[in-house]
């Protein structure tokens, strides 16, 4: 990851402005009898630099409010912004960073390239909108300095070469992990990321979150069942039956 003084040149807007706003925000899945509302009516704001708890009980609707958080999904009705971001992160998705709960990583790449690839794609998206001419080296070349980077912060630069299938669980998700760190996304969303490694290894990766976030500037929003996670966040906020209720920050972490 690069220095604080590069990611600082990235930031498009004000920094007091909300990175997201929502209001009477509702997702729902189904129909008729099998109809469920996974998002119910939430209303919440995340700030720059807020460090946030999700927390919550199975389907509780954790995951599909990270997903409206981060456009991936479309609300069924309520509003939802981004004016703190500069952009639209539909369009430009080098502004949201998502580690899914679900393996994500590509069978056929090796890890460096599971992490160099959506730097090397919005590379060739940010060229063809100033049109400029494509294949830059030097791009490449800084998508595998960062990804090198990002995978070394997790303890996992000697696994650079290997397939996703020679991986352990843990190590799978490390890996999706350091990708999105390798984007210096403004805004960070993380579900479960801890959910499947030991109490050491997932203590190594709220470290690298909480580092990378505090490095970039940006926010932090962790859903998790795990009270120990919950507690090294200054904010908790609880969702139950697809109702979101959010706590003001803790006045000092433990």
């Amino acid at each position: 990851m690069r220095a604080p003084a590069a990611a600082a040149r990235k930031r498009v807007a004000d920094e007091r402005e909300p990175l997201f706003v929502c209001r009477d925000l509702s997702r729902g899945y189904g129909s008729g009898e099998h109809a469920v509302l996974a998002v119910d009516g939430a209303n919440c704001q995340i700030r720059p630099l807020d460090r946030i708890a999700l927390t919550g009980p199975s389907g509780s609707g954790k995951s599909t409010l990270l997903h409206l958080m981060a456009g991936l999904e479309h609300p069924a009705s309520g509003e939802l912004s981004w004016p703190g971001l500069g952009g639209d992160p539909r369009l430009r998705r080098d502004l949201v960073g998502v580690v899914f709960q679900a393996p994500s990583l590509i069978d056929a790449l090796d890890v460096a390239e599971n992490v160099e690839l959506p730097l090397l794609l919005a590379a060739a998206s940010a060229q063809r909108r100033s049109g400029a001419r494509p294949g830059i080296p030097a791009g490449e070349r800084d998508a595998r300095a960062r990804a090198l980077a990002a995978l070394g912060a997790l303890q996992l630069g000697g696994l650079a070469n290997k397939l996703p299938e020679e991986l352990s669980g843990g190590q799978s998700q490390r890996v999706a992990v350091a990708r999105v760190l390798a984007g210096e996304p403004r805004l960070v969303l993380a579900d479960e990321p801890t959910g499947q490694l030991d109490h050491v290894t997932g203590s190594l990766v709220i470290d690298v979150l909480l580092a990378a976030a505090d490095q970039l500037g940006a926010a932090l929003v962790v859903a998790t069942h795990d009270p120990a996670v919950a507690r090294r966040l200054s904010s908790e906020w609880t969702m139950a039956d697809g109702r979101l209720v959010t706590g003001e920050p803790r006045e000092e972490l433990p």
